[in-house]
């Protein structure tokens, strides 16, 4: 299929809208914001041409091109949840479905999947990987592991610890923290913390411009291991690597950081969610270092 089609969450909004005339209902039941699904359903009228909801003072009206489209959509959408069930993988008291980012997956999980298997064995672990909020909605996961801004992750969302920005580089580089300019600088495009963040919080006396671009943070943390330069990363993704000496922290420095991970249950209720979700939330108080130790001044 050569022509781009719009994407699958912009129908599932719309859809969802249209069944219970409500942004707000309809923000609930896909658990993203309001302002989310009025955004994904602006971007279909906008795409298509078309107006598709009457905005009223307590409510939404279909117009005439929405009536049109909304069996279409309902049947498009009832189609690809029959082909799906027919290769979801089996039911299964033991199976638990975890839904995360890359870089959630390869940097805070997979390190601790032995401990995990050990203290439960016999568990069953289905790891998907995700890129945006409302993809977890597709996903029928027990657990969700959301990255974003508070407001973009949606409600029900605990955020994980520890949450700021730091630096890391490779041990083997060398790192003069007063001379960041003359480094490499990694930086993790599509989030709200980036080196201009940084320069500004920390008072650097001018704006540190990165020369290596990734589109998450594990690649950046890959670059950062590899020697290739200074990332400015997640404390939570760099935790491990800073205890197995993988990395080092460059300086004393940290700022808030906008963007975190959230750790939310799905609509499953399972039990085996809440005991990943209590054996996660432990693991990451033991392998967070608190700020200042094992650094590069």
């Amino acid at each position: 299929m050569s022509r781009a089609l719009p994407p699958l969450t912009w129908f599932r909004a719309f859809e969802a809208s249209a069944r219970h005339l409500s942004f707000t209902a309809a923000a609930e039941e896909l658990h993203l914001t309001q302002s989310a699904i009025s955004q994904q359903v602006k971007s279909l009228e906008i795409r298509f041409g078309v107006r598709l909801f009457q905005r009223l003072p307590r409510g939404l009206a279909l117009t005439d091109e929405a009536r049109r489209l909304l069996p279409e959509v309902v049947a498009a959408l009832g189609l690809l949840a029959d082909i799906a069930g027919e290769y979801e993988l089996r039911d299964s008291e033991r199976l638990l479905t975890v839904a995360a980012s890359v870089s959630f997956i390869e940097w805070i999980i997979a390190p601790a999947l032995p401990r995990l298997q050990a203290d439960h064995p016999g568990l069953e672990l289905r790891l998907i990987s995700t890129v945006w909020p409302d993809d977890f909605r597709a996903a029928h996961a027990d657990v969700e592991i959301r990255f974003g801004s508070a407001a973009l992750v949606g409600k029900g969302a605990e955020r994980l610890q520890p949450d700021e920005l730091l630096l890391v580089a490779s041990p083997a580089l060398a790192v003069d923290p007063a001379r960041l300019a003359e480094y490499p600088l990694i930086e993790t495009v599509g989030t709200a913390d980036d080196w201009a963040l940084w320069s500004k919080a920390t008072g650097a006396g001018k704006r540190l411009r990165p020369s290596l671009f990734v589109d998450y943070h594990g690649a950046a943390l890959d670059l950062a291991v590899a020697g290739a330069g200074i990332a400015l990363t997640s404390s939570l993704l760099a935790a491990p690597c800073l205890a197995d000496g993988s990395l080092a922290r460059i300086g004393g420095d940290s700022i808030p950081a906008r963007d975190g991970y959230f750790l939310a249950t799905g609509s499953t209720g399972s039990s085996l969610a809440r005991v990943f979700s209590d054996w996660l939330k432990t693991g990451l108080k033991v392998t967070a270092r608190p700020a200042g130790r094992d650094r590069i001044d």
